[in-house]
């Protein structure tokens, strides 16, 4: 159902709701401060303090969860049982380090940067809470909605699991959530119904062997060489296990193995992810990456101790959630501003609630218009244009005006 009258032809929204310049400067400054001064996940103090204070300024009454970060806070009133909107953004950073040269608001944590974009996701929840308390004061926000700044995204398998079990999906009806994408320009967003993202796992190897001379291998268990099949044999047996359509993809991050040019090691680590597109196959994966990995291993005499460490599955956006938040977006910004996504092998533990509710990500645009240079996620030189936060804002805010129109119950 388009929303085509929800705005004028100059593009400007006749929603209440848009976000004042005013309060767009000050989430500018946020985002910043916020920026540079990077927390890894449960470790953000700072973070959780910077946004209980500027909620409790407006009125508002966030609880600080139980973990000691991360935050879950109400506006309006639930208690007749009405469904609750909840709005998601994750708090915590990256551990590795900012790289951008001239910047003045770049980390000043060594080794820990906002490389995937959070600061903007935790910006555009704070701006939306804080236009709709106003709303609420006026009697303007027909239906409840809560904020959820949740710690250790980036920690598998993910902040989300204990937020919920600390009751932040209590009550709630629907849930949304942005992501910064560096490949969409600033102002418009990307959608996709079904799965956006795939499930990431994480795997863990150690293989063993007694070592020796390299001029003896024979004699040995030749644990580079042993080493460097798993590395190439494994991904293509896995791939010739599960159908290819399933996209399960084993893919390596580090390898240690040796210390001198003529020395067979005794140990050897490995570790690295397995992604994959779908959930009935991710299902599957451990059983099959765990076989194959002992099969080249044994080919090659050498012992092996695997731990797989079960990630998070597809984000799985619902049918409905997604069309309010394209409603939303072309209700604020008009024609042209939704553009089609696709589904990513990144991982997300936005997933881990729409388990349990429906919900649905929009992809947030934060590319300048006209940059050619793609500051990809999790890189140290990442940076967002930051118009986008008054994007997200304006998309949440009439989100949860539409939400009251769509829903009955």
């Amino acid at each position: 159902m388009s929303r085509e009258s929800e705005a004028d032809p100059s593009g400007d929204a006749l929603l209440p709701g848009a976000l004042p310049e005013s309060l767009r400067a000050e989430l500018v400054a946020f985002r910043r401060d916020m920026h540079m001064h990077p927390e890894l996940g449960n470790q953000e103090f700072r973070t959780t303090a910077a946004i209980k204070e500027r909620l409790e300024r407006a009125g508002l009454k966030p609880r600080v969860l139980a973990a000691g970060t991360g935050l879950v806070c109400d506006i309006g009133d639930a208690s007749d049982g009405t469904p609750i909107l909840a709005m998601r953004a994750d708090i915590d950073a990256l551990p590795i380090p900012d790289t951008k040269s001239e910047c003045s608001y770049r980390s000043k944590v060594p080794d820990r940067a906002h490389a995937c974009g959070h600061d903007v996701h935790t910006t555009v929840v704070l701006g939306t809470g804080l236009v709709l308390a106003d709303l609420h004061r006026q009697g303007l926000l027909p239906r409840p909605v809560r904020l959820v700044f949740q710690p250790a995204e980036e920690v598998l398998p993910g902040g989300a699991a204990d937020a919920i079990q600390d009751g932040v999906l209590e009550g709630v009806g629907r849930i949304i959530a942005v992501h910064c994408d560096p490949r969409v320009d600033a102002g418009l967003i990307g959608l996709r119904t079904g799965p956006i993202t795939s499930a990431c796992d994480r795997l863990e190897i150690a293989l063993e062997g007694p070592g020796g001379h390299t001029a003896r291998p024979h004699l040995t268990t030749d644990l580079v060489t042993a080493a460097a099949r798993v590395v190439t044999d494994v991904p293509a047996l896995v791939g010739r296990r599960v159908d290819t359509r399933a996209g399960l993809a084993v893919t390596w991050g580090r390898i240690d193995c040796g210390h001198a040019p003529n020395v067979i090691p005794q140990h050897a680590e490995l570790s690295g992810t397995v992604r994959c597109l779908d959930i009935d196959a991710w299902r599957q994966a451990p059983d099959l990456v765990v076989a194959a990995i002992d099969e080249v291993a044994n080919l090659h005499r050498a012992k092996s101790e695997i731990n797989y460490v079960r990630g998070v599955p597809p984000v799985v956006n619902d049918a409905d959630v997604t069309a309010l938040l394209n409603d939303a977006m072309i209700a604020r910004h008009g024609e042209g501003t939704v553009e089609s996504t696709e589904q990513s092998l990144g991982g997300e533990d936005f997933s881990w609630y729409l388990e349990r509710v429906p919900g649905a990500m929009a992809r947030l645009g934060v590319r300048h218009p006209g940059e050619r240079t793609v500051r990809d996620l999790h890189q140290g030189d990442f940076d967002a244009d930051e118009s986008a936060i008054k994007v997200g804002v304006e998309l949440f805010t009439a989100a949860a005006l539409l939400d009251a129109e769509t829903r009955t119950a």
